[in-house]
């Protein structure tokens, strides 16, 4: 009896065990998904699933909070997510929606805070509408096919992003899209549980044992998710081509210019922060800007225009997406046009630039420019015609012989004339006896 007690003692310690046993000495990555999923985030999610694999991790825990965000980031993040080699959970701490909807699926897990929501992803364009047919086509289509590669039915994915879906026992009856809570998500298997806490998620897991390594954004990449926001991007772009139109506008180097390469190097530094640009695309900017101003001193207009085309060129190049970033440099263009216009029309400003290098003011009387003197105290004075005035000639004012016009009358020599009007080195001179 003794023996029995003892032995039954040790099994109940090994199963007790157990569990910590067996997490003890994994590796766990904690990695955010926070707020707008877009390209500055993919950068985060790039490092920290590379940090992961370099460091033997067992599981990487994406807890997500997200509204949504940008199909192509989205796709991009999926892709990574797949490409893993760790097992996936998500973690959805109060909303995964949209996006983050689509990037939930993704993972070989879900579990989902109390409050948690998961559904209403209808792709949606910049301007706040649904999408056209052929982007929504295939935005269901990745979602169904998201549900289908971890073994959830596809149809709630597809009540997600189809609102001509009908399920009414979920509150999305024909025109409106699924979201599932918590229990819901549980009931139709989009949910592995329900967990309080992420304590509570290791917990049940089995992961409480584990090495929990957490990752966070750095300063850099919190710039480069804001900067990078393609919201953000043809503000950006504003920003800098207006500045820098006014400054051309005025004497100096100012505030706006300040402001214009402002704009510019932030646009830059945050899209190589978030891996979309390349030195390629700086150097392919600074030529156009390089050839830009050597137009000012070289005529011709070859050299403006292929500084143009090569500065669009960089700055879409830079952005990663040629469509997004083709619409901000369109919208930039336009604001900048629009500046130019407002500063001709209602400002009166003229190219402070440009006037350095042509004349720009006009040399007539009015201006105060005379090619000679204006000789005024002629003006009611008499002489006498040295020569036949036909109807110039030589006229002889006191000692003075001056070379002077008739208003068109031919006068003969030794007539006596008046002189009625000086204009210059011309002076107009009529006979004396006609007055």
């Amino acid at each position: 009896m003794r023996f029995g007690r003892i032995l039954f003692t040790l099994i109940a310690a090994v199963l007790l065990f157990m569990p910590s046993a067996g997490a003890k000495g994994e590796k766990v990555y904690h990695v955010p998904l926070e707020d707008e999923v877009e390209r500055g985030l993919y950068a985060f999610l790039e490092r920290s699933f590379s940090e992961a694999e370099k460091a033997g991790a067992d599981t990487i825990i994406l807890e997500i909070n997200t509204p949504g965000g940008f199909v192509d980031a989205a796709g991009k993040i999926a892709r990574l997510m797949d490409s893993a080699d760790q097992r996936i959970i998500a973690y959805i701490n109060r909303d995964a929606l949209s996006a983050g909807a689509f990037l939930a699926l993704h993972a070989d897990q879900i579990y989902m805070d109390p409050a948690g929501r998961i559904g209403a992803a209808q792709v949606i364009d910049q301007a706040g509408n649904a999408a056209d047919t052929k982007a929504d086509s295939a935005w269901r289509t990745a979602m169904k096919s998201a549900a289908e590669s971890h073994g959830r039915n596809p149809q709630y994915a597809l009540a997600m992003a189809d609102a001509s879906m009908d399920m009414p026992e979920f509150r999305a009856g024909k025109g409106e899209l699924l979201t599932l809570s918590a229990k819901e998500a549980e009931q139709v298997k989009y949910s592995d549980g329900t967990v309080a806490s992420f304590d509570d998620l290791l917990k049940k897991t089995g992961l409480d044992g584990a090495e929990i390594v957490n990752m966070k954004e750095t300063f850099s990449e919190k710039i480069a998710r804001f900067i990078t926001n393609p919201v953000v991007v043809p503000i950006l772009l504003s920003i800098a081509g207006l500045g820098l139109i006014v400054e051309l506008y005025s004497p100096g180097f100012g505030v706006p210019g300040t402001m214009g390469i402002t704009a510019l190097l932030l646009f830059f530094y945050g899209h190589m922060v978030a891996g979309l640009a390349g030195y390629e695309a700086i150097l392919l900017f600074l030529l156009g800007a390089g050839l830009l101003i050597a137009e000012l001193f070289v005529s011709g207009g070859f050299l403006g225009v292929a500084g143009a085309v090569a500065v669009v060129a960089g700055i879409i190049m830079a952005g990663g997406d040629p469509l997004v970033m083709g619409v901000s440099v369109a919208i930039a263009l336009v604001i900048m046009v629009m500046g130019m216009v407002i500063l001709m029309k209602f400002f009166g400003k003229r190219l402070h630039l440009l006037s350095k290098l042509v004349l720009m003011d006009s040399t007539d009387t009015e201006s105060g420019y005379v090619s000679n003197k204006n000789r005024l105290e002629l003006i009611g004075r008499e002489g006498a015609a040295m020569t036949a005035l036909r109807p110039s000639g030589a006229v002889k004012i006191g000692d003075e012989l001056l070379d002077v016009v008739t208003e068109g009358r031919f006068i003969e020599k030794g007539k006596q004339v008046k002189v009625i009007k000086v204009e210059g080195s011309r002076v107009v001179v009529r006979e004396a006896d006609a007055e």
